[in-house]
């Protein structure tokens, strides 16, 4: 039984060890290809979906407009929080409580902490997983770096992962040439790629997309991404 115990503790030794050199490792290096990606890529080679675009940019390749407004779509306390928005979790469990429709309360960190490491579904391992991917982001990673890689990898139409490729394909110009508009017509799309089409938006997507450029304003403009 002690043998055993040791083999575990040093499993989990070597796995956390692993983990942090990763984590480490992709605070500089741009990011290859997410999780999420390499399970959509798979799936393209058996069924008729189109298969993954997906080009990394530096941030300070892309617009500021982008990273604002994925702020003001997705998380807008992101500069303030460590990895957790404590205030958020608890209106969605309020909500829930309730009886209203489930919310997600998921910030840009989680985000991209279950895009990039995870796989697909839920369950509480994954989420467990989900909060140590992420305290791991928010202590070895900046802010900028974070919400670089999140704009970089988020899906932003049917298997077009990042602002770079998004811009390329719909608006055919680089993410540093992208307008606040279609930066927060790009930020409408995140919570179902799938679902809400960039181009050709429908009602619902402009009715979003110029609230979300309302909540741009507010937030300060792009000078809150410089102070990121």
């Amino acid at each position: 039984m002690k043998r055993i115990i040791r083999y575990i503790m040093y499993a989990l030794a070597m796995s956390f060890a692993i983990t942090v050199v990763v984590v480490l490792l992709f605070r500089w290096v741009p990011v290859p290809f997410s999780s999420v990606m390499a399970q959509r890529q798979i799936e393209a080679v058996f069924t008729e979906e189109p298969y993954v675009e997906y080009k990394w940019y530096a941030m300070d390749e892309i617009s500021p407009n982008m990273g604002l407004a994925a702020i003001a779509a997705e998380d807008q306390n992101f500069p303030n929080h460590f990895g957790f928005d404590l205030k958020a979790i608890q209106k969605a469990i309020d909500e829930a409580n309730d009886g209203g429709r489930s919310r997600g309360a998921s910030t840009i960190s989680q985000q991209v902490a279950k895009n990039m490491f995870l796989w697909s579904g839920r369950s509480w391992v994954r989420k467990g997983l989900e909060v140590y991917f992420t305290v791991l982001i928010e202590v070895l990673w900046s802010k900028e770096r974070i919400l670089e890689v999140y704009v970089n990898i988020a899906e932003m139409g049917p298997n077009v992962f990042g602002v770079g490729a998004a811009s390329l394909k719909y608006y055919q110009r680089e993410p540093s040439k992208i307008s606040k508009r279609q930066a927060a017509t790009l930020a409408a799309s995140l919570p179902n790629p799938r679902r809400y089409k960039v181009k050709n938006p429908s009602r619902y997507m402009i009715s979003r997309r110029n609230w979300i450029m309302r909540q741009m304003d507010q937030l300060g403009g792009t000078a809150l991404i410089k102070s990121l």
